[in-house]
């Protein structure tokens, strides 16, 4: 499957699963079309380094996902690190992959991501992949695009 490990060490409490993308990162130059492309142009929307380190400490694994796949997503996952996230993984879909199946292998208990506005809505938000024995196991969190994570209540 498409996991890309960034750090061993695991809390075995309770797990986060957040979209990279949109929801803990926003492109530099907002207007720019080529910054919103180059995903390494990204920066940490407020304070989502510290608000994640924070759930990490009161013992959430945090695992990341991302709309890049194979280097891409490898590049992403060495960005997360430089810009200083921390977390366990980063999850990328693989050839024939959705993210329903990145989320069912890991099975957070929170999905946290954005509404997607810039690609339609909300419709195509992971969460609305999963079927309906799914979206009860996991509490759905959704954040405006682009505004970060700063506010979000995990209970």
């Amino acid at each position: 499957m498409g996991f890309i490990i960034i750090d061993k060490i695991k809390n075995n409490n309770k797990k986060i699963m957040i979209f990279t993308e949109g929801t803990i990162l926003k492109p530099k130059h907002k207007n720019n079309f080529f910054s919103r492309i180059n995903m390494t142009n990204y920066i940490p929307i407020d304070n989502a380094i510290n608000t994640l380190k924070k759930w990490q400490e009161e013992g959430y694994e945090i695992i990341y996902l991302t709309s890049l796949k194979g280097r891409g997503a490898m590049k992403m996952a060495q960005h997360l690190d430089e810009l200083g996230f921390t977390g366990s993984m980063v999850g990328y879909r693989q050839k024939n992959q959705d993210y329903a199946t990145l989320i069912k292998e890991e099975l957070p208990d929170i999905l946290i991501e954005d509404n997607c506005s810039s690609i339609g809505g909300e419709e195509n938000m992971c969460y609305n992949l999963l079927s309906e024995d799914l979206k009860k196991e996991i509490k759905h969190i959704v954040v405006e695009e682009f505004q970060g994570i700063d506010n979000v209540k995990l209970y």
